[in-house]
């Protein structure tokens, strides 16, 4: 009996489960709150140079840099001898500001653009502060995926948390910019720790049937504070208050060292059934399915163990043979597109032209039910699911590139569109990923994928770059990269309502006969189920 058997006696989802996945949730507000909020403390607030006006004294008048004959240039540039009758930018010879900027207050009272002056040769750094916030999610991966596997989901979760409040409130008092980032970096660490441990400790205690929608519920949670979010800010307009109210609440979560239970599976497999077995009679009393001591822990163990004893492979094997170097590379490329244009669309919402807080609140809206059609589309079909929803919201992006600058509400709701299917397209990569890689090399393949996931990521705020090249570049980007990811999908098989491969051998055998895998399902009976199981 091995221990999906178990939780089908003791219950799969009962109220156990449906607790545990309350505490698992909550933090999943908090970390849209720290994923996004780049987006306020990193805007850029229109500004001019000081020394661009004669008068001292005279407010600076900002509608010189927008509007019909406006004169942008102002921004980071000022007119050598100007004279008190001149207008700016009367082809008067200019020189870049030496006196500093002045910032438009009509919409932040500070960010860290503002406050240290990361506008002109240094916006850059804007835009590298998000990447290396990026980079602390693809080094945290690894680092508390190895220390989970050590020490058990729980206590890294329960670490992780606390890295993430205390840091995050440590960024909103940093002095210096590179400070800011490094604190920033540590946050990123430890979001990777929560989404990726919690996202564990939820399946291991969640029957077959029933994972996939509750990795679904927890999406939704991201989802609600990625709208939060935008009422915060609207109401928060200076940075470090901002970063002190995502984070400062983050201590609350103290009380999981009483609530937060470990996994019994992992304790089983490093030998510690009396603790595994204690919290399997706690679920089943719980879930008011008590069991007896009939059902012997070491039955478990011993099924556990069997499935160690196999031959090993490693990530080579991934590339090895023709068909499985095919597929592997197709999937790393789209978890690298969906994850790139994912936040490339999310962190760059101030170039739609609509109000900031109403786009960021739109856009957190879109996500309930892009996540919410993936339950009814993906039992039809993952190939042509993840297909459509690519080619969806590719075309979408390059759409907003056609519509000018005036009709920002138009340009919006393209936008909107793609990024509902980008985020439909992001929750099936998980489910269809863990269903084209055979058994044997599951986790590797899904773990490289996470990590190009993550380069995506870390890339995706360099993307507002290309704006220097060509005002349309980053939409262009974010529109031809998932349409060629839609094509590359047809070179995928359709994984529904089929056997999944258990060798290198089955996925070999599928390019050649479909009618072996047909034989094949009268013989096998894989118990692996369409879970969604993922890493973060």
């Amino acid at each position: 009996m091995n221990f999906d058997e178990i939780l089908s006696k003791i219950g799969g989802f009962g109220k156990f489960q449906k607790l545990l996945y309350v505490w698992i949730c909550l933090p999943q507000i908090f970390l849209a709150f720290h994923m996004l909020v780049s987006v306020f403390t990193g805007a850029v607030p229109p500004h001019l140079c000081r020394s661009a006006w004669p008068s001292v004294g005279t407010p600076a008048n900002f509608s010189h840099l927008s509007g019909p004959g406006g004169l942008p240039e102002l921004s980071c540039s000022t007119a050598l001898n100007l004279s008190g009758s001149a207008a700016p930018g009367d082809g008067q010879p200019a020189a870049s500001c030496q006196d500093g900027w002045e910032y438009s207050r009509e919409t932040f009272q500070s960010t860290i653009v503002t406050e240290w002056d990361l506008v002109c040769s240094n916006a850059g750094l804007n835009n590298l502060g998000s990447s290396i916030y990026m980079s602390g999610l693809l080094v945290g991966a690894p680092v508390f995926g190895h220390l989970a596997d050590k020490y058990g989901r729980r206590i890294i979760i329960l670490v992780s948390l606390a890295i993430q409040a205390i840091f995050g409130v440590a960024a909103a008092f940093a002095p210096h910019f590179y400070i800011y980032i490094a604190l920033r970096f540590m946050v990123g660490m430890s979001i990777s720790g929560v989404i990726m441990n919690a996202f564990v400790l939820g399946t291991e205690w969640t029957g077959p049937k029933q994972r996939m929608l509750a990795g679904i519920i927890t999406d939704y949670f991201f989802g609600f504070g990625y709208i939060i979010l935008a009422g915060l800010a609207y109401l928060i307009r200076d940075w470090r208050k901002l970063q002190l109210a995502i984070s400062a609440p983050g201590f609350i979560f103290i009380i999981y060292i009483w609530v937060l239970p470990k996994s019994a599976r992992w304790l089983m497999a490093n030998d510690r059934n009396a603790e595994a077995w204690e919290l399997i009679l706690k679920a089943a009393e719980m879930n008011g399915k008590p069991i007896s001591k009939d059902l012997e822990i070491c039955q478990v163990q011993q099924t556990e163990e069997k499935t160690v004893l196999k031959k090993k492979h490693s990530f080579v094997d991934l590339i090895r043979t023709p068909t499985m170097r095919k597929h592997s590379l197709i999937v790393f490329y789209l978890w690298f597109v969906n994850v790139l244009v994912y936040y490339s669309l999310s962190l760059n919402i101030s170039d739609f032209g609509m109000n900031i807080f109403l786009t960021q609140m739109i856009f957190g809206l879109v996500e309930m039910p892009a996540r919410t059609i993936t339950l009814f589309t993906l039992n039809r079909s993952r190939k042509f699911s993840q297909l459509a929803f690519l080619a969806v919201g590719g075309s979408a992006c390059l759409l907003t590139t056609c519509i000018p600058s005036d009709l920002p509400i138009v340009r919006t709701v393209l936008a909107m569109i793609g990024k509902f299917g980008i985020t439909a397209s992001l929750s099936i990569i998980y489910v269809y990923s863990a269903e084209v890689f055979p058994t044997v090399i599951r986790q590797n393949g899904i773990g490289i994928g996470s990590m190009c996931a993550r380069i995506g990521g870390v890339l995706a705020p360099m993307t507002y770059l290309l704006r220097n090249i060509h005002p349309h570049a980053p939409m262009v980007l974010s529109g031809l990269c998932p349409l060629l990811g839609a094509g590359l999908t047809l070179l995928l098989p359709e994984t529904v309502n089929k056997p999944l491969p258990d060798t290198i051998e089955d996925v070999e055998g599928q390019s050649i006969s479909d009618e072996e895998q047909c034989v094949k399902t009268a013989i096998f009976d894989p118990r692996i189920t369409n879970d969604g199981s993922r890493t973060v």
